[in-house]
């Protein structure tokens, strides 16, 4: 008997999923999905533009747009939560604030004030940095 494990369907999920993903993102598929469309809408005239014609066609791109949201959701959720940790990471050994770590679980608005802070932060530093230089300049047109 076969023990098939969540870990198991997860990693399958994961492989086939980057695998639609890059599949889905290549020209070659926008090519062939765009001949699709052209062979459907010039068969339209042997078919009558019928009912059953339209029916066809909207439900193929319902099937594969519903398939590839939730495909292309899991891909963007590992992608961001992969590039997170990383960012992460580099707070965490770096000479940055470790309270940053984590502030994606923040609201919108807690997160935006965060961004304003360090935005008025960021300007009070490039002040001071051309303060300085100005009158570093200034020191040495004296001397």
């Amino acid at each position: 008997m076969l023990i098939v494990s969540p870990a198991m369907i997860e990693k399958l999920f994961t492989r086939i999923a980057n695998y639609v993903a890059h599949l889905a993102g290549l020209p070659s598929t926008f090519a062939v999905c765009f001949l699709i469309i052209v062979a459907w809408g010039a068969s339209g005239p042997m078919f009558g533009f019928s009912d059953t014609w339209q029916l066809i066609i909207n439900t193929g791109t319902t099937i594969v747009t519903f398939l590839m949201v939730f495909l292309i959701q899991n891909t963007q959720n590992r992608d961001g939560t992969a590039i997170q940790t990383k960012l992460d990471e580099l707070i965490r050994v770096g000479k940055a604030h470790n309270t940053f770590i984590g502030i994606e679980h923040l609201t919108e608005s807690e997160v935006e004030e965060i961004r304003r802070k360090c935005e008025q932060a960021a300007k009070r530093h490039d002040t001071a940095v051309k303060k300085a230089t100005a009158q570093k300049r200034g020191s040495k047109t004296h001397a």
